[in-house]
C-alpha cells in the first residue's frame, strides 16, 4: 500500500468516526476547498487533510472527543478554528483538520447598552451597527475591522486606533464558552476564591484544569508576574500574569483563553462589556519632514490624553495615491467621490514635499464644541511642528468626516498591499512590534536602517501613542534570495525591539511566525511555564499544533509560500 493511500485511508476513518458520533455539519476534502483553507493572511502555507464546518457548540464537542478518542493511534491529527483567516503570523492555518467558525456561528445574541453576547464567527463589520444602536461599542477592533471576525479579535487579544484609551479584547471579555480538550463546553468566567475552591475540588477533567493553572501560577506568582512586558499592549505568550489576582482573590481564566489562539481550547461564544460611543470626534494632523522631533511631540500629544494617536508612513501614502481607483470598488461611488475632493486640499500640501510620517491625533467628546475646544488646544502647543487640525463634520455618521481620507488609507493599507502588488507579496515578519512610546527617537532610525540593509521594501504604520508599529515588507517570497534575507532582517529587527524593553506583538499574536521567539523574549524558564499551562489545558495536543509555546522556526520556515 503506497503512503498516499495510507494517509488517504486516515483521512476516511476520521470523517467516517466523525458522521457516526452524529456531526450534522459538513466536511469537506475536497482540493479546492483544501488549497482555500490553506493560506491565512500570513507568509505561510499549510495544505489541511480535512474542513469541517460545525453547526453548533454539539458539533465542536463531538469533533473535539473523536480526535481525542484517535489522538493514541493517529499522533499527527489536531484541530484548528479558523474564522475569517486574516490571522498574520499563520494562527489559522493547519496540515491536519481546520474547523471553520465563520460559515454557521454567525448569531449576534443579544445586545444592551452595556454588554453584548455573540458568536464568534460574526464580522465586527455587522457587530458595530448593533452595539450602536444602543449608543454603544465595543473599542478593540483591529485597523483591519472591516475584514476580522470577533472570534479572530479574542483569540488573538486584538487591540488598534482605540487601545491607547481603552486597552484591549481581554480587558472586554466577561465570559466565554469554551470546548475543553474533553470534549464538554463549559463557561468560563472571573470566579472569587469561594467558588475556585469549588472547582479544584472537582474529580473531572474541568477540576483537573482549574488545579493544574492555579498551582501553576500560584508555584510561579513572583517570577510570572515579574515576567510581563512593561509596555502597553502585548500579545505574545500566555497571559498568565493576569489569571489569579491574590490581592482581589479573583482567579480569571479567560485571561488565559483570550490571545490563547485557539491553543488551549475551542470558544464558541463570546460575552462582552461595552462603553458608551462618543458622539463627536476630531482629528489633528501632522506631516513630519523628519522624526527628530518624536521625541518631544509624542509626550506632548500624551499629555493631553487623546483617544487616539495613529500614523502611517510615505511609503503607506504613496501607495494609496497610486491605487486610488480601488478605492472606489472598497468604499462605494459616493464615499469614493467624497475622498477625492477632501484629498484635494492635502494634495496641495504635498506639494510642498512628501512628509515621511503621518500623524494623527483623535479627541472625541459629548458635544462638537468639547472637541474642537480639545483640538485647538493642542494645535496651538504644536504650532512650532506645523500642524494643522482638521475637525469633522459632525454628521451623524461619522464617516462623512473630512478626516476620512486620512482613515481609509490607515485602515486600508494592508488589504492594497495583498491584493493590488501583483509583483511582489506582503511578508509579516516584523508586522507588530512594541517599543515604549518614549524610546521611538532613537529607535525608528535604527529600524530604517534595518529595512535598508536587507533591501526591504516596506510600508509602516501604527499606533504611536503605544509605540506599536505594523512594518510590512513586499517580498518575491519564491525567489530563494529573497527568503534567505527573512531569518536575519528579523533577527536584527527583533534584538532591536528587545533592547529597547519592547514586545515582539501587541495586537496580531505569536502563531508559527514568533512563537519561536519566546525564549528570547521570556527567557527558557518562563517558555517552560508556558509550556506546561498548555499541557494542562490540552494534555494531549489536540488543539491548533506549532504554535505560540510550541513553536519550532525550521517548522516554520518550511512552510513559508513558495506559490502564489
Amino acid at each position: 500500500m503506497s503512503l498516499k493511500q495510507l494517509k488517504l485511508e486516515k483521512v476516511e476513518d476520521i470523517i467516517t468516526a466523525i458522521r457516526q458520533s452524529g456531526f450534522k455539519g459538513e466536511i469537506d476534502n475536497s482540493p479546492v476547498t483544501l488549497d482555500f483553507y490553506s493560506h491565512d493572511a500570513s507568509m505561510f502555507e499549510l495544505r489541511p487533510k480535512l474542513v469541517v464546518i460545525p453547526k453548533d457548540a454539539h458539533d465542536v464537542e463531538i469533533l473535539v472527543r473523536v480526535v481525542a478518542g484517535h489522538k493514541q493511534r493517529k499522533k499527527d491529527l489536531s484541530l484548528t478554528a479558523r474564522s475569517a483567516g486574516t490571522c498574520m503570523s499563520g494562527g489559522a492555518i493547519n496540515d491536519s483538520i481546520i474547523v471553520d467558525f465563520h460559515t454557521h456561528f454567525k448569531k449576534i445574541e443579544h445586545v444592551t447598552s452595556t454588554s453584548a453576547q455573540t458568536q464568534p464567527g460574526v464580522y465586527y463589520r455587522d457587530f458595530e451597527p448593533q452595539t450602536l444602536k444602543h449608543g454603544a461599542l465595543m473599542p478593540t477592533y483591529p485597523a483591519s475591522r472591516d475584514l476580522a471576525t470577533v472570534g479572530g479579535m479574542v483569540n488573538n487579544n486584538s487591540g488598534g486606533e482605540k487601545s491607547l484609551e481603552f486597552g484591549k479584547t481581554e480587558d472586554f471579555v466577561t465570559a466565554l464558552d469554551v470546548v475543553f480538550a474533553d470534549g464538554v463546553k463549559r463557561t468560563v468566567k472571573p470566579i472569587t476564591k469561594d467558588e475556585l475552591t469549588v472547582k479544584l475540588r472537582q474529580r473531572d477533567f474541568e477540576g483537573d484544569v482549574y488545579r493544574g493553572i492555579f498551582q501553576l501560577v500560584s508555584r510561579h506568582y513572583d517570577e510570572i508576574k515579574a515576567a510581563k512586558p512593561h509596555v502597553s499592549k502585548n500579545s505574545t505568550g500566555y497571559n498568565l500574569w493576569d489569571v489569579w489576582d491574590k490581592e482581589h482573590g479573583i482567579f480569571d481564566l479567560t485571561k488565559l483563553i483570550v490571545g490563547a489562539q485557539g491553543t488551549l481550547g475551542f470558544v464558541t461564544d463570546i460575552h462582552f462589556r461595552l462603553v458608551p460611543a462618543r458622539l463627536h470626534s476630531g482629528l489633528l494632523i501632522l506631516f513630519m519632514r523628519d522624526i527628530d522631533d518624536l521625541g518631544e511631540i509624542i509626550p506632548k500629544v500624551l499629555e493631553y490624553h487623546p483617544a487616539t494617536f495613529e500614523s502611517f508612513d510615505d511609503a503607506t501614502l504613496w501607495l494609496s495615491i497610486r491605487f486610488m481607483p480601488s478605492f472606489l470598488k472598497l468604499l462605494g461611488v459616493r464615499r469614493f467621490i467624497h475622498l477625492l475632493i477632501t484629498l484635494i486640499p492635502d494634495g496641495v500640501q504635498l506639494l510642498r514635499g512628501i512628509p515621511k510620517l503621518i500623524l494623527m491625533v483623535e479627541f472625541n467628546g459629548n458635544s462638537e464644541e468639547e472637541v474642537r475646544q480639545k483640538v485647538h488646544i493642542l494645535h496651538q502647543e504644536l504650532k512650532k511642528y506645523r500642524a494643522r487640525y482638521e475637525i469633522n463634520g459632525f454628521e451623524e455618521d461619522p464617516t462623512e468626516g473630512k478626516s476620512e481620507k486620512f482613515w481609509i488609507m490607515r485602515r486600508y493599507s494592508f488589504q492594497l498591499l495583498r491584493s493590488k502588488v501583483h509583483d511582489k507579496h506582503t511578508a509579516p515578519f516584523i508586522d507588530d512590534l512594541v517599543v515604549p512610546p518614549e524610546k521611538l527617537t532613537a529607535f525608528l532610525p535604527r529600524l530604517r536602517k534595518i529595512i535598508k540593509k536587507y533591501h526591504l521594501s516596506a510600508t509602516i504604520a501604527g499606533h504611536m501613542g503605544d509605540g506599536n508599529f505594523h512594518i510590512i515588507p513586499l517580498m518575491k517570497l519564491e525567489n530563494p534570495v529573497e527568503r534567505k534575507t527573512i531569518l536575519p532582517a528579523m533577527k536584527e529587527v527583533n534584538n532591536l525591539v528587545l533592547h529597547y524593553g519592547g514586545s515582539l506583538s501587541g495586537e496580531h499574536n505569536d502563531g508559527l511566525v514568533r512563537g519561536p521567539w519566546l525564549e528570547a523574549m521570556y527567557g527558557s524558564r518562563m517558555l517552560h511555564i508556558f509550556r506546561e499551562a498548555k499541557k494542562v489545558m490540552d494534555p494531549q495536543g489536540i488543539f491548533n499544533p506549532h504554535k505560540k509555546a510550541n513553536a519550532d522556526w525550521d517548522y516554520s520556515f518550511s512552510h513559508i509560500r513558495e506559490h502564489f
